[in-house]
């Protein structure tokens, strides 16, 4: 069984933020002595952090939840609480983050020691020193601690590499691989040697260095999940060049012309981007019988497919076996890379803008919601009325005060009574219920 694990599905929970206090000092003449509780600490929030160490996900296979301490809570003489420390979750180059929900790509990190935080831990809430005012020397209200941020998330492995090797299973990239760079891919003669991508640095005779992967072999179908295509697809978004392997001598009894053309459909078929990538067509197994009038026939058939402007991908007859035509492959290679800027992965649309991002009040959007459960209780909902109840201290009089003087300020008790509540009806947030008093 392959331990390589290139997808994984987590979900991440930043701390919450520690509970301000109520505490007052003992102080002669002074109202309870003045109030002295401090602030809760900042919950611990959940970074991303690139690990060049890791080459797969298989860590999140038996760990799939991530949850950063909540901070400490406040003190007395007004010491804040200790905030916690952020949760470092390490992570291979090349993986893509996207909201598990909408699909949408939140981060790509690929640069070692690149971080990103994925769950902002909550602020931690303030105590009843803050409160205090002329009118209410000795407030007895303190905040609870913000929720941390809880996000369910898709990791993609996508490695790195600036060449790609692409082809049907068994015409020698795996080979091609392990001559050219000290990679040691297992090579048999049979389908699906290669089950999981491999990767090598190469390095030409004239200095250049590129790094190459070899990606499990395609077949028909393989963008619509047949073989191993649609697992390893995705590793070759981040290539730069493809080189197209072809077996010439048609040893499996297919044809050159009729190979190539299958492969650059299952690329298309997968994402039509991966066509903008430039080809080199690699002929290989010319040591073999029937390869020098396989390969004249398969340019004629190519050239047939190009008009006078245009210009058809450079064909390199090459035996991997024998070692054979390599030098000017790899050196044609590495000036088509010096030649070929990096492709955008991901259209705006599918990438999360930092308007979306944004996890506070936005005064323009509504505020809250009201519906009706099957008691005929009033719900009420939102983000913000949802966060301000969860930050209020219910055990104190005068924070729940607090509380309602803010609902009446957002409007929710204007918009219960337009919607027909009356004395006495019951209202609902979440677990939490109290009268409507008209």
């Amino acid at each position: 069984m392959s331990m390589f694990l290139d997808t994984a599905k987590i979900s991440v929970q930043a701390g919450r933020g520690g509970d301000g206090m109520v505490a007052f000092r003992r102080e002669k003449y002074v109202p309870n002595g003045g109030p002295w509780g401090g602030d809760g600490g900042k919950g611990g929030s959940v970074v991303f952090k690139v690990d060049e160490g890791l080459r797969t996900l298989m860590d999140f296979r038996y760990n799939r939840k991530f949850k950063a301490k909540a901070g400490e809570k406040g003190m007395t003489k007004g010491m804040h609480g200790r905030g916690s420390e952020d949760l470092i979750v390490p992570v291979p180059q090349g993986t893509t983050v996207k909201d598990a929900e909408t699909g949408k790509v939140i981060t790509d990190l690929v640069e070692n020691g690149q971080e990103f935080v994925i769950a902002r831990g909550g602020r931690g809430g303030r105590g009843n020193i803050r409160f205090a005012t002329p009118r209410n020397p000795a407030p007895e209200i303190a905040e609870n601690g913000e929720p941390g941020e809880e996000r369910q998330l898709e990791l993609e492995l996508k490695i790195l590499a600036d060449v790609g090797l692409v082809g049907f299973p068994s015409v020698g990239k795996s080979t091609l691989l392990s001559v050219v760079t000290s990679a040691k891919p297992k090579i048999g003669a049979y389908h699906f040697t290669t089950i999981v991508p491999n990767l090598g640095m190469v390095r030409t005779k004239a200095g250049d260095s590129f790094a190459m992967a070899d990606l499990p072999g395609l077949i028909e179908g393989a963008s619509q999940g047949v073989g191993l295509g649609t697992q390893f697809l995705r590793h070759i978004e981040r290539t730069r060049v493809l080189l197209h392997v072809i077996d010439m001598s048609a040893s499996e009894g297919r044809d050159p012309f009729d190979d190539y053309l299958s492969i650059n459909k299952e690329l298309e078929t997968y994402n039509l981007r991966l066509m903008e990538r430039p080809q080199i067509i690699v002929a290989n197994k010319m040591d073999m019988p029937d390869s020098e009038g396989n390969l004249k026939e398969f340019k004629e058939k190519l050239a047939a497919q190009y008009d006078e402007f245009e210009q058809p991908p450079l064909v390199f007859p090459v035996s991997t076996l024998a070692q054979k035509g390599l030098d000017n492959l790899l050196e044609a290679t590495a000036e088509l890379l010096s030649e070929t800027d990096e492709f955008l992965l991901y259209d705006e649309a599918d990438m999360i803008t930092e308007e979306e991002a944004y996890y506070g009040f936005d005064g323009e959007e509504k505020a809250f919601d009201i519906s009706r459960d099957d008691d005929a209780a009033w719900v009420l909902s939102g983000e913000k009325l949802e966060r301000l109840f969860v930050m209020t201290n219910m055990e104190r009089d005068e924070s729940i005060m607090k509380f309602a003087r803010q609902l009446r300020g957002m409007g929710v008790d204007e918009a219960l009574r337009e919607r027909g509540a009356k004395d006495g009806d019951i209202v609902r947030i979440g677990n939490f219920e109290f009268e409507f008093v008209d």
